[in-house]
């Protein structure tokens, strides 16, 4: 008997799906859970708006692409390292517009791909370029991760408590990420998180009051965008990087329908729903979406191939953005908690990105791409500024730049050609 879900085109469901519908939906919205409320907790955004910005975007892409992808979108991890360094020098309401600019440049890109296809795309950002542009944004920031694991800017928590809770919740993920079966090896994140937060439990360093102020059903404290250019920016050329890794992530879904989505809906069409994802969602004050391989991996184990399953659980975590409650325990979660985990996360962006070079197969001692990523990886991660005040770039937008500049001046090599 075939499987309703793997059916050549989604169809509406009858009254008897229903159920499976809604539950096979909130078990996708589980599996990202973890990782969609990382992403706020780490940058001080609300991890409610985080979740309703999850379920608008997903629907988002879905009408952008007509229900023909099985993916769920929620909060970037490559947008981490910016949106702390942007909340930091502009503010929230100024990054979030900056983030709006980064959804408009994969809009952009969509429409390049559209017109002239991808070839362009290649040329313009190579894995010599776009490998090290994710190791900084990995690694720009991993003293955070190391003082938040550490307990150094806690005042409630001692050394000695916060090296217990951030390594017993790395540990936790190492062990599932290496060893879970099944489900298990789908939330490590949410495992990592939820023995922290028992052990802190046990030694009593968790602070319940946000909880108890908290009515039970709210509006979100939505944030409206400000413009500023330093920001915009800062920011437009993070977008780079996952737009590129866009298209791995449709070849991946892809390989698990069987389909290839590149060619349809297209991947201007993807690309297009990514962008406006990504817009919708700074709209309201929520980090930027993106495709989650964690859902991928969920879709894979459960051949839940039919898109309306993706639009259940955009739907429940839209019904579960008004919870006030769930969002106030949420921000309980203690700080070293959450530095054992970034300080995995940030590692493996890192290891993206030398993935990305690694399989890209070229020398990288040859002159032009030692010079290319030297300087991507020391301007990034060294603190390299060009420019003062409102006009300074820095970190990975600056890494970003230098990279694409340099990859257009220098000489190839013939075996580049």
């Amino acid at each position: 008997m075939s499987d309703p879900s793997s059916s050549s085109s989604p169809v509406a469901p009858s009254a008897d799906s229903l159920p499976r519908l809604a539950l096979v939906g909130a078990q996708m919205l589980f599996v990202a859970f973890g990782a969609l409320v990382l992403v706020p907790l780490l940058t001080g955004l609300d991890p409610n708006v985080a979740m309703f910005t999850a379920g608008i975007g997903t629907l988002v892409f879905h009408l952008t692409t007509r229900l023909t992808v099985p993916v769920f979108l929620a909060s970037s991890f490559a947008f981490i390292a910016p949106i702390q360094g942007s909340i930091a020098h502009f503010g929230v309401s100024a990054t979030l517009g900056g983030l709006i600019a980064a959804g408009f440049v994969y809009v952009a890109i969509s429409q390049a791909v559209r017109l002239k296809g991808t070839g362009w795309l290649h040329r313009l950002l190579p894995p010599v370029v776009v490998g090290p542009v994710i190791m900084v944004i990995g690694l720009a920031l991993a003293p955070v991760a190391v003082s938040m694991a550490t307990g150094e800017n806690s005042e409630t928590i001692g050394y000695t408590q916060a090296m217990v809770l951030s390594m017993s919740s790395l540990l936790v993920t190492l062990i599932l990420a290496v060893f879970g079966r099944g489900l298990l090896r789908l939330v490590p994140i949410m495992g990592g998180i939820v023995t922290g937060y028992l052990m802190a439990l046990l030694m009593g360093v968790v602070d319940f009051s946000p909880v108890r102020e908290a009515a039970w059903l709210a509006l979100p404290s939505f944030t409206a965008p400000s413009f500023h250019w330093a920001a915009v920016l800062f920011m437009i050329p993070v977008a780079i990087a996952p737009a590129v890794e866009h298209i791995g992530d449709m070849v991946a879904i892809g390989s698990v329908t069987r389909r290839n989505y590149l060619e349809k809906p297209g991947l201007h069409r993807t690309l297009l729903g990514d962008g406006l994802a990504t817009i919708s969602a700074a709209l309201f004050g929520g980090p930027p979406n993106t495709t989650y391989s964690e859902v991928t991996g969920a879709v894979t184990l459960t051949r839940a191939f039919n898109p309306m399953f993706m639009v259940s659980a955009a739907l429940v975590a839209i019904t579960l953005a008004f919870v006030a409650k769930l969002g106030a325990v949420l921000q309980t979660i203690p700080t070293p908690v959450m530095g054992g985990i970034m300080t995995l996360l940030f590692g493996s962006i890192a290891v993206v990105g030398m993935n990305t070079l690694v399989r890209a197969g070229k020398p990288l001692t040859a002159p032009r791409n030692l010079v290319v990523v030297s300087l991507i990886l020391v301007f990034g991660i060294g603190g390299m500024q060009f420019g003062d005040g409102q006009f300074a770039l820095q970190g990975v937008s600056l890494a970003a730049l230098i990279g694409i500049a340099l990859n257009l001046v220098l000489p190839r090599a013939s075996e580049d050609e």
